[in-house]
């Protein structure tokens, strides 16, 4: 498990702790970056609200702090970015910058400092966008950068006691405000007012402070649509005419989305030899928690038995593998969808060898195993998977059925790939 704890529902190692400034419990987070800080400097990016800050102040012994959100900290290292150098102690070993970039020229400086002083530092973003495009050369083996998600299983565990709830999962996501809001007597929810609050955030600091559209109308009629689309194969043409806005704008609309991580496109398995043509080569995107899709499209509640509630599933899982990737196998793996012309599909393909079906239903049969059959009769695989809601764990026609809770602790265990 390269250092992660063996955790999912049962299980006996624990850690919580107060956060005085939220006042809430905190649980910690399985992101293998406090390993990786005794080695080398950091970037660590994920959207807003997943816990960053709070992640520095429960689990890292930081030196100093500089948070670029706080208007005077940004202006006097905006003017001179030298006075991080100039305020360094003898002692400091790990400083923080705090979404560092909202101050990209900052970079040059703590790149000097890696070089000349061995100082470590952990640099913090909810977005790489001007990252990428103005310092790769940092990023290219002295900064090493990490993911942080929202709530993955075993903190979900944790925070419930092992009582997770697939339906608020569907209906509100896994960022960490959220999941441990409260829902009100009078059936107002705090939860959904974080959720409705994340919208106008996102678009007001991530899309507004970095300039990266010239129409934020426009995008804002794009956010609602991709939201419909969540799951599905992206159709630039459709999308475009539904936004009112062309369909070359609307490929660099996913372009911002992947950069300000609020999603991640899932791209389609290329079958070689005689099967290399049949599949689909058109990408799907998800975005990174059901509960902000939900609120983009405004929506409260999901039906159990819905449509919507079976492709949320679906971003679920999708979104529960990333941060396995991230976390455990430090993003060495591959993930994939497979589909043929005619109708079969694979919703989520390992390395391409591990094939995984999210079906919603909680009586599994031989209709849903289909695509998985399909797809090994054209390429070997080496694991065949449905995760559902049925509780009945066996096996049927060499396809392993599993639960959507056993599925995640045998995920977390390291029993998938």
């Amino acid at each position: 498990m390269l250092g992660i704890p063996h955790l999912y529902c049962g299980f006996s190692w624990k850690f919580r702790s107060i956060d005085a400034k939220i006042n809430t419990m905190y649980v910690k987070r399985l992101t293998p970056i406090e390993a990786e800080l005794r080695k080398k400097s950091v970037l660590l990016i994920g959207p807003r609200r997943t816990g960053k800050s709070a992640f520095i102040r429960n689990q890292l012994r930081v030196d100093r702090v500089y948070d670029l959100l706080k208007a005077d900290v940004f202006q006097a290292l905006s003017a001179r970015p030298s006075l991080i150098r100039e305020s360094l102690q003898p002692k400091d070993k790990l400083i923080v910058i705090d979404e560092v970039q909202r101050l990209p020229n900052v970079l040059d400086e703590i790149h000097s400092m890696i070089e000349e002083r061995k100082i470590r530092f952990l640099l913090t973003g909810s977005s790489a966008r001007k990252l990428r495009r103005t310092h790769t050369s940092l990023m290219a083996g002295r900064v090493r950068v990490m993911h942080l998600h929202p709530f993955c299983f075993p903190e979900l565990c944790e925070l419930m006691g092992g009582n997770v709830d697939l339906g608020k999962i569907v209906a509100t996501g896994c960022l960490p405000p959220v999941a441990i809001a409260r829902t009100e007597p009078n059936g107002d929810s705090e939860a959904w007012r974080e959720l409705k609050d994340y919208g106008g955030d996102y678009l007001h600091h991530e899309i507004l402070a970095e300039a990266v559209v010239r129409k934020i109308e426009a995008f804002s009629r794009f956010l609602p649509v991709a939201a419909r689309m969540n799951g599905e194969l992206i159709n630039f043409e459709a999308i475009a005419s539904d936004s009112q806005v062309p369909a070359r704008t609307i490929r660099e609309y996913y372009s911002i989305l992947q950069d300000t991580l609020l999603g991640r496109t899932l791209e389609p398995l290329r079958l070689k030899g005689k099967n290399s043509r049949k599949a689909t080569a058109t990408a799907k995107f998800y975005f990174f928690d059901c509960g902000i899709t939900n609120a983009l499209l405004g929506r409260r509640s999901v039906a159990v038995d819905s449509t919507e509630f079976g492709i949320l599933f679906e971003t679920w899982i999708h979104n529960e593998i990333r941060a396995y990737i991230d976390y455990v196998v430090h993003g060495d793996a591959e993930l994939q969808f497979w589909r043929h012309p005619n109708g079969d599909e694979v919703d989520l393909v390992v390395n391409g060898e591990i094939a995984i079906e999210v079906k919603a239903t909680r009586n599994v049969n031989e209709r849903h195993i289909g695509g998985l059959l399909a797809l090994s009769r054209l390429k070997k695989m080496r694991k065949l998977f449905v995760v559902s809601r049925d509780p009945n764990r066996r096996q049927l026609s060499g396809v392993e059925l599993l639960s959507w809770q056993d599925f995640a602790e045998s995920l977390w265990r390291g029993e998938i790939f």
